[in-house]
């Protein structure tokens, strides 16, 4: 496939696939966007709001107009936007809310660093499409709250979770699937992720300090030199490590380590870090398939549809950072499977995965609380811009 091919292909996914689907079946003319359809494509219109997914849907269509100019995304991204100011974000005490009812009241009111992260993110992108100052502003509020409120400056880190009143909190996963932990990898790869595209509209010198502060953990900190994967769970002093290899959180730090470094523009950090992200490439390759897949984690042979997205974006970027073909081969060969294997071409969006022996996993959402338009369709968006 050439890159004029691959280019094509990935405009046709992005625009008949994913958005169409987002706007034909998940928006809610009566304000934001329904929580819930199932792997069986029952749409579940009372079910909760999670911040997480309504700020990808927010930063998916606002990346979209950014790209493609056509005002009907700009009006999905403005009514993605508008909801999400009105009732994800805290107005009493800051940060935004965890999830809300289907009418809007509140639900979890915890203050999920992660979820403040891709707030930032959102409107940041939002921002960056539509030059609205306050989206600019509000993003920066949320930066400010996660620095006052969450960062440790003791042990250099960020906490996982607090209270509505930003005071610690038993439980901080983010998911029922997670470790017990206070500092996750996770957590810091979608602050960095969400600082650095901030920086891009706000080139503030104490932003850039933040995210240099965040490369260096992942150096310092995430970083296992032994194997070249990045261990996920810590408690406060940075002390444990997993026993498994979560083969797409490799290479998806791989590539937004390289983002950050080239947008703050630090040429000796990025010199200093190349070897690091280069080793994390090439240890994410121990889950690559003879199909073209890379399987979730160690013991699970999942093709989860998230998985597959970074590594095409991950090895597109090794190949431009190195030049070496193999890179380009082996983001050509997971985005095939992506083609034959997970897309639904007959009721739109991708299935949450490939099980092991082949079949399609259908139990888990099809759209939900994690289940959103934002690995797919940031991989449609990379191939494009880099191509």
């Amino acid at each position: 496939m050439t890159d004029t091919q691959l280019k094509d292909s990935a405009r046709q996914l992005l625009t008949e696939n994913i958005l169409r689907f987002w706007e034909e079946h998940m928006f809610d003319p009566n304000g934001g966007f329904y929580g819930r359809m199932t792997g069986h494509g029952v749409l579940d219109t009372h079910a909760e709001r999670g911040a997480v997914l309504n700020a990808r849907i927010l930063w998916t269509f606002s990346a979209a107009y950014r790209i493609f100019h056509d005002p009907r995304y700009l009006a999905m991204a403005t009514h993605a936007k508008n909801y999400f100011l009105d009732y994800f974000v805290d107005q009493q005490f800051g940060g935004v809310f965890w999830s809300v009812s289907a009418d809007g009241k509140p639900l979890s009111t915890k203050k999920q660093t992660y979820a403040i992260s891709f707030a930032i993110y959102a409107l940041s992108e939002y921002a960056r499409a539509a030059a609205d100052t306050h989206a600019v502003n509000m993003a920066i509020r949320l930066y400010e709250d996660i620095e006052q409120y969450t960062f440790d400056p003791v042990h250099v880190g960020y906490a996982e979770a607090l209270t509505r009143q930003w005071q610690p909190i038993v439980d901080m996963r983010l998911s029922d699937k997670d470790e017990y932990a206070t500092r996750t990898m996770n957590t810091h790869l979608h602050v960095m992720e969400a600082y650095t595209n901030l920086y891009r509209i706000w080139p503030d010198p104490q932003l850039k300090q933040s995210i240099q502060t965040l490369l260096n953990i992942f150096a310092q900190k995430l970083y296992n030199p032994t194997n070249g994967h990045i261990d996920l769970f810590f408690n406060d002093t940075w002390q444990g490590k997993r026993n498994i290899a979560s083969y797409g959180h490799d290479i998806e730090a791989a590539w937004l380590l390289n983002e950050a470094l080239q947008v703050i523009g630090d040429a000796d950090m990025q010199q200093s870090m190349q070897l690091i992200i280069e080793h994390i490439a090439r240890a994410s390759q121990e889950g690559l398939q003879s199909d073209g897949s890379l399987i979730h984690e160690t013991n699970d042979e999942q093709r989860q549809w998230w998985v597959e997205c970074e590594a095409v974006v991950g090895y597109l970027d090794q190949w431009q950072q190195s030049g070496n073909p193999r890179y380009r081969q082996l983001a050509l060969q997971t985005y095939d499977y992506i083609l034959h294997h997970l897309v639904d071409y007959d009721h739109g969006e991708w299935y949450w995965a490939i099980l092991p022996d082949g079949s399609i996993d259908k139990e888990n959402d099809k759209a939900g609380l994690w289940k959103c338009p934002y690995h797919n369709s940031r991989m449609c968006f990379e191939i494009i811009e880099r191509l």
